[in-house]
């Protein structure tokens, strides 16, 4: 009896791995195919486009596979920013993928990437290895961003001045007879800085009239930030006159805008013989606060600079518009900001050194990432930041 009771329990075990193995496609000589579904990432364009959502097995079977599918919103909205789409997908007998396609709606706003999600069910002759796909929506590159123009203005024409120069930044693209690039990251610039300049659109590009300079976190030419620095060096220079410059701030631990010149023979007799004016610099962790200064110096050993701050009483720079201005006349600078002066040197201040601003000068705008003065970013600072230009015009 014992042994005959052993035997019954040797076929019930057997018997029942046959039935087990039978589930899974007919044993181990002809499993059933895993089916994956993958990722796609692409930059939004201005018209619709497709999202091609391929689905693959891992091996050919002599059956029809079978899938239910689904879009999901994310932060893409359906019917919004994607057209929601939901069926069956087939894979014919021995072929090992198709597709599931989804259509995003146009759109060129520069703004947050965007995800939706495909999700896979009810799997026929396979199983489901991936059951979800991610679509990304990259919106950051948009070449449209749209800024309120609220804030402080300057007129058109001053008594005894004429207008000698400007750009209003009303073209879709920066024009190449003012503005060139300067790229990389020259050793940081003599500051410490931390960024990669760039002349992508993805760091400097011209919208609804404005300038707009974008520093990123992101890893490029070997640096983890990217921003721009534009210079109308051998191409636009200036001596005397009125600047005004209308513009709206970024802000952040680490983050350093400036509107500044240089003298055109910098090449000649370098820093800080050359000069330097910055009619505006911030640093981001103080975003309420300006700084004016003049540099001069025959070597770097007698550098020189006179210089002052500017405090807003309430809100900060980042919020709206200001105009920072430069009245530049022989021998005698003042630095103003919204009509407010706040600097002023003159000859007399400089000296023991050649004074070095009765000559040419050509414009610098960048935000600089990092360095000496504001120190490097942290947790707090949040990227991408951006400057918006309005104007620069100089009146002479």
């Amino acid at each position: 009896m014992r042994l005959h009771f052993t035997t019954m329990i040797s076929l019930v075990v057997v018997s029942s791995l046959l039935i087990s193995c039978g589930k899974k496609g007919g044993g181990n000589n002809d499993p059933s195919p895993a089916a994956a579904i993958n990722n796609v990432s692409q930059e939004r364009t201005i018209g619709s486009s497709v999202f091609h959502f391929s689905v693959s097995l891992d091996k050919a079977t002599t059956k029809a596979v079978t899938i239910h599918f689904a879009t999901v919103a994310g932060t893409a909205v359906a019917n919004t920013d994607f057209t929601p789409v939901s069926g069956t997908l087939t894979i014919p007998a021995s072929q090992l993928t198709a597709s599931i396609d989804v259509t995003v709606t146009g759109d060129s706003l520069r703004k947050d990437d965007q995800t939706f999600f495909v999700q896979l069910d009810n799997p026929q002759n396979c199983t489901l290895q991936t059951d979800k796909g991610i679509g990304t929506i990259v919106n950051k590159n948009g070449l449209y961003f749209p800024v309120a123009n609220t804030g402080y203005t300057t007129p058109t024409t001053y008594p005894g001045y004429t207008l000698a120069w400007g750009d209003e930044f009303d073209g879709n693209a920066l024009s190449t007879s003012n503005w060139s690039f300067e790229i990389g990251n020259n050793n940081g610039w003599g500051n410490n800085e931390l960024e990669y300049y760039t002349d992508r659109t993805e760091n400097a590009f011209v919208s609804a009239g404005n300038l707009i300079i974008e520093a990123r976190n992101e890893s490029f030419g070997g640096k983890n930030y990217t921003s721009t620095r534009m210079i109308t060096k051998n191409k636009k220079f200036f001596k005397f006159g009125r600047i005004d410059i209308r513009a709206k701030l970024p802000k952040g631990k680490g983050i350093w805008p400036a509107l500044w010149m240089l003298g055109s023979n910098i090449d000649a007799v370098s820093w800080p013989a050359c000069g330097e004016m910055d009619i505006l610099e911030m640093l981001g962790h103080e975003p309420n606060k300006i700084y004016g200064t003049m540099h001069w110096g025959n070597t770097l050993a007698s550098h020189g600079s006179k210089g002052n701050s500017y405090t807003l009483g309430s809100g900060s720079f980042d919020q709206q518009f200001h105009v920072y201005s430069l009245i530049w006349k022989q021998d005698d600078i003042r630095v103003l900001v919204d009509d407010q002066e706040y600097v002023h040197v003159t000859s007399a201040d400089v000296a023991g050194s050649n004074y070095p601003f009765n000559s040419n000068f050509f414009f610098i705008f960048n935000i600089a990432v990092g360095g000496s003065w504001p120190g490097s970013p942290d947790g707090t600072t949040v990227f991408p930041q951006r400057m918006v230009v309005d104007y620069v015009r100089v009146f002479q």
